[in-house]
């Protein structure tokens, strides 16, 4: 049974890895951290991870950019490992997220769905075979309409995905209204769509001679990414210090 602490236990998505853990028979969380007390909890809440007394084997992170700095000296001190799945974090905060990784053992990455990354492993392969053989790329996401950011940070990371692969890599096509011109054979376009509440939708398209590959990650609901926490923390718990990412979760 993999002990959790539940960092930002009682917003949303603490609220979802709640629910699933509970439901989960290899984990339970022991303990929650989070300044806000309008939530019953069957764990203890603390201020902070410092004053916690439970003992845990390992962090789950949903909170904000402000509270990645304590939490990552609190980790560092007790040395416990910490999936941080909290997104925004500036280039000085990413640097102490690696400094971290001396100590302890750190799993970030850019999505923790299983479904995303399982699609970028997938996504390598695929490239290899169809980029040499002059297949055209084209990422198209969609997100509800209070997303503020464009392309979303998962487009990008597919296409990344993508680009580890070639030599020479692609470079990125985001809007082609101003150009008058056939399309580039070393581009990837990356089109983003705005509208209701879509969670999240990835497709990436392989477009060929007469034929197209398309595949394809729909999100219905948070819970796909709290999923993947869980599975991430259960993975790290034991790990000796270093830096992880969701594809060592999944890799076989």
């Amino acid at each position: 049974m993999v002990r959790i602490i539940m960092h930002g236990c009682n917003g949303k998505m603490g609220q979802v890895i709640t629910r699933l853990a509970a439901e989960d028979g290899n984990c339970q969380i022991v303990a929650g951290i989070d300044t806000f007390r309008g939530i019953e909890n069957t764990y203890p809440v603390f201020d902070n991870l410092k004053d916690c007394d439970v003992e845990a084997d390992v962090v789950i992170d949903f909170s904000n950019a402000k509270a990645v700095e304590g939490l990552l000296e609190a980790c560092c001190e007790k040395k416990l490992p910490v999936v941080l799945c909290t997104t925004g974090l500036s280039e000085e905060q990413l640097q102490k997220v690696e400094d971290a990784a001396k100590e302890t053992a750190v799993l970030k990455s850019a999505n923790m769905s299983l479904g995303i990354n399982l699609l970028m492993r997938l996504l390598k392969d695929a490239a290899k075979v169809l980029a040499p053989a002059g297949y055209d790329i084209e990422i198209v996401e969609k997100h509800h309409n209070k997303k503020v950011d464009a392309p979303s940070g998962t487009a990008l990371a597919l296409a990344d995905a993508i680009n580890e692969t070639q030599d020479p890599q692609y470079a990125y096509c985001f809007d082609r209204s101003q150009e008058r011109k056939p399309r580039e054979k070393r581009e990837i376009g990356i089109s983003a769509v705005r509208g209701g509440t879509i969670v999240g939708e990835h497709e990436v398209l392989f477009a060929g001679e007469d034929e197209v590959i398309e595949f394809k990650h729909t999100a219905y609901s948070k819970a796909v990414f709290g999923k993947g926490a869980l599975e991430a923390a259960k993975f790290l718990a034991g790990k000796p210090a270093g830096r992880y990412e969701m594809s060592d979760v999944i890799s076989f």
